[in-house]
């Protein structure tokens, strides 16, 4: 059985813009990818030539699936919560959808955003953060949402979590902002000018959103080439500092 990788995210470019270069990395040896997005992206501010919320959705999610194959994602979901308002869902809920397909997944490494936001300081990708994060310890105990466990899902505890690290902060009118905290990181992850390349082109997928690129443009090609990850939750008594690699101390099924 080959080891798995499981990305969780917000919205449709997430997975290219923060986690790209892991999902092709982990691809090209041998890891099978998967990438579960919360939402459909329809509260996006850059709409390309869409208007309406529903039809900017469908867009999004199409744009995914282009951009899946560039990654090379073995499979992908977008759930139906609604864009921009991740914080006022039920906490419970949400955890539990993402616990159902860890279960379902059973992926030895989850990514997902840091608590700051990430690049854009974005409170879906907060509520993101620990929402993963409680499915990550609760996926693999029988006490947390046993009707799971009914309808024929396992528990399954994932052995490692990690949160990216923003390589860059831009809020849109918010230049204050520039300064806030973020995730320091223990991994960090080099990018081969192919792999860039891939990257790139899995995230102008999303075209819909071509203004975040005229907007910070030079910020991300500076970004392609380098991936940050912290790690914060391993099996064992473990430093950060001894981390070498994702899938480093894992132990196959």
């Amino acid at each position: 059985m080959p080891l798995r990788l499981m990305c969780v995210t917000a919205h449709p470019d997430d997975e290219s813009g923060a986690f790209g270069g892991a999902l092709l990395t982990a691809h090209q040896q041998g890891v099978e990818t998967g990438v579960l997005c919360l939402t459909n992206g329809e509260a996006a501010h850059f709409r390309g030539e869409v208007a309406a919320g529903e039809d900017l959705g469908k867009v999004r999610r199409a744009e995914l699936e282009a951009a899946a194959a560039v990654l090379a994602i073995a499979h992908h979901e977008v759930l139906h919560y609604p864009d921009g308002e991740l914080p006022r869902q039920d906490f419970y809920e949400l955890a539990g959808a993402i616990a159902a397909r860890i279960r379902r997944w059973r992926p030895h490494v989850v990514l997902t955003f840091g608590g700051d936001g990430s690049v854009n300081l974005h409170r879906d990708h907060t509520m993101v953060s620990v929402t993963a994060t409680a499915a990550f310890h609760w996926a693999g105990r029988p006490e947390f949402f046993p009707e799971q466990l009914a309808e024929g899902l396992e528990t399954y505890a994932p052995q490692k979590l990690y949160y990216s690290s923003t390589p860059f902060i831009s809020v849109r009118g918010r230049p204050e902002l520039s300064g806030s905290s973020t995730m320091p990181y223990s991994l960090t992850l080099e990018l081969n000018p192919e792999l860039s390349a891939r990257k790139l082109e899995a995230f102008r997928q999303h075209s819909s959103q071509s203004g975040v690129l005229e907007r910070v443009g030079e910020h991300v090609r500076n970004a392609m080439a380098r991936e940050r990850f912290l790690l914060v939750a391993t099996r064992g008594i473990v430093p950060v500092s001894e981390d070498r690699a994702l899938f480093a101390g894992i132990t196959g099924d």
